[in-house]
């Protein structure tokens, strides 16, 4: 909602003060119950009006430059899917090999089948020539537009939870299998692979803290004052 701007010289401009008590309170819920949901959809498809609801929030991320780097890759057909999951499982071996012992076993007990179960993924991809070479605010640090990307999926992640749709980010995934699958050209980073559907629950905790993966680090030591520290061991 946007509130008038009484300032006579400001056209264009709307008040910068805090949002009424319920709609403060409303974001913060929003951000704390946000989950990364990796099994539990339903099968019922999505509105296209709460797509598109979910698509403007997205693209109302800020972005370097006003580039606007992201696309939305909007995946439905099932053998597309199918292909996808396939290319993960192939992936997921590869992830799970890499941990030992107890972190393995654990790691192949995750459930994570958001590909399959989702009635709709949407790949998030970011253009680095989206604005022309030379961005205003990338000129020194050329990661930017990937960060403004995160930004645009961090917005959908928190319009969904909003409209009670889960999404889950799937990142196991060879690049060149995505790029091939979706015909993705080698100039367009792949950001992510989100799945989304309704859920009838969410975990009250992060899955992996409720599962014994890791556990949620104390705020107060990743803050410091002044200058760099090392954060305190686990």
């Amino acid at each position: 909602m946007k509130i008038p701007c009484e300032t006579p010289e400001g056209e264009g401009l709307i008040s910068a003060g805090p949002l009424p008590r319920e709609a403060r309170e409303a974001v913060y819920q929003t951000i704390h119950s946000r989950r990364d949901v990796r099994d539990q959809f339903l099968p019922d498809p999505l509105p296209d009006d709460l797509v598109r609801r979910l698509l403007e929030a997205a693209h109302a991320a800020p972005s370097v430059g006003f580039m606007q780097p992201w696309s939305f890759i909007l995946i439905r057909d099932a053998e597309t899917k199918a292909r996808a999951h396939a290319a993960f499982l192939t992936a997921n071996d590869e992830a799970a090999a890499m941990f030992a012992d107890e972190q393995q076993v654990l790691y192949r007990g995750l459930k994570l089948e958001g590909i399959r179960k989702a009635p709709l993924s949407i790949v998030v991809t970011s253009d680095p020539d989206r604005a022309g070479p030379v961005v205003l605010g990338r000129t020194h640090n050329p990661k930017m537009d990937l960060y403004s990307t995160v930004c645009a999926v961090q917005n959908l992640w928190l319009a969904a939870r909003a409209e009670g749709v889960g999404v889950g980010w799937v990142s196991i995934f060879r690049d060149e299998d995505v790029r091939a699958l979706l015909g993705i050209p080698e100039r367009v980073e792949i950001i992510a692979w989100l799945c989304l559907g309704y859920v009838e629950t969410l975990y009250s905790e992060p899955e992996l803290a409720i599962k014994g993966w890791r556990q949620r680090l104390p705020l107060e030591d990743l803050i410091f004052e002044g200058r760099w520290r090392e954060p305190t061991p686990d």
